[in-house]
């Protein structure tokens, strides 16, 4: 079940982000390509970290680099001000390796609902995203929930806090 806002709540119009960066490997390279033109047709700021073709290339390579670019943003790579976009074939290695760095937050998103609790409960600030899994449209629908939701802090910000202890006083 993919629960939409509640009955009778007004949705807040939240603006995109600063900078989105995105990157891929080969078995993700179709859908990020889709994303990159839905994103630069809704007018944000992309950084497309690679690769610039289909051919066969290491998802860990790419996930480091968009995941070290996040890091050196600073604060902007940690208030939402700057996210990143991983794209593989399932999401799940781009995210075990995303993972791996302090500070990254990447959570594998395969509806809407996952997208906004990534960000509203966890402070995700990279969505991992599957092509062999999920569909363009769909894909899509995914990013801007993911995009477009702010962290709600408060008693989330302490529980991030207990597993990434260098980001428990940031928003």
């Amino acid at each position: 079940m993919n629960p939409g806002p509640r009955a009778g709540a007004e949705e807040e119009v939240i603006p995109m982000p600063r900078t989105i960066l995105i990157a891929s490997d080969h078995g993700g390279f179709a859908l990020k390509g889709a994303l990159v033109q839905a994103l630069r047709a809704a007018d944000c700021q992309i950084e497309d970290l690679g690769p610039d073709c289909t051919g066969s290339c290491d998802y860990p390579v790419f996930a480091n680099k968009l995941c070290q670019r996040l890091l050196d943003a600073g604060e902007d790579g940690q208030n939402g001000q700057m996210l990143g976009i991983l794209v593989c074939g399932t999401g799940l290695g781009m995210s075990m390796a995303a993972n791996r760095f302090a500070g990254i937050r990447a959570a594998v998103c395969t509806c809407e609902f996952m997208a906004r609790m990534a960000r509203a409960h966890n402070n995700a600030n990279v969505l991992c995203l599957g092509e062999r899994v999920i569909g363009q449209g769909l894909a899509q629908d995914i990013a801007r929930s993911f995009l477009t939701t702010n962290f709600e802090g408060g008693r989330h910000l302490r529980r991030i806090g207990q597993f990434d202890p260098a980001t428990s006083t940031k928003p």
